[in-house]
């Protein structure tokens, strides 16, 4: 192809966009739900120590709460808002912060590199590659 054969009218094949979706390309972001706010109440009823991390709403996420055991364990699901996620927290007597501020715990952390080596150890992940 020649250098100015690229700016001629029809020359680039035609693609078809997909039918149904946003034309943008834009994704569309699930808001919470039933279900969300369920898994938060049992998560924290089943476990001691907990502590929870409000992140705030990104360009691909709604606002989520992270709920962090004092081991380590931890789950986030999206929630309503900023403020619906310290009223939770509060209602469940598990203290909050904003995420933006404080960070993520370094127990959270230490907990996915324990498991992560439990699974490697099973054989359910690939040993690391030397370096």
């Amino acid at each position: 192809m020649a250098f100015l054969d690229r700016f001629r009218r029809g020359s680039r094949p035609r693609v078809s966009r997909p039918t149904g979706g946003a034309r943008t390309g834009s994704t569309t972001v699930r808001a919470a739900d039933k279900v969300d706010v369920l898994h938060l109440e049992t998560w924290v009823e089943g476990r001691r120590g907990v502590e929870g991390f409000v992140e705030p709403r990104t360009a691909v996420s709604e606002v989520t709460l992270l709920l962090v055991a004092h081991d380590g364990e931890w789950t986030r699901r999206r929630v309503p808002s900023v403020k619906w996620a310290h009223d939770f927290c509060n209602k469940q007597q598990v203290p909050s912060y904003d995420a933006a501020v404080v960070g993520i715990p370094q127990r959270m952390r230490d907990y996915n590199s324990r498991v992560k080596q439990q699974r490697r150890q099973q054989g359910l992940l690939p040993d690391e590659p030397l370096t």
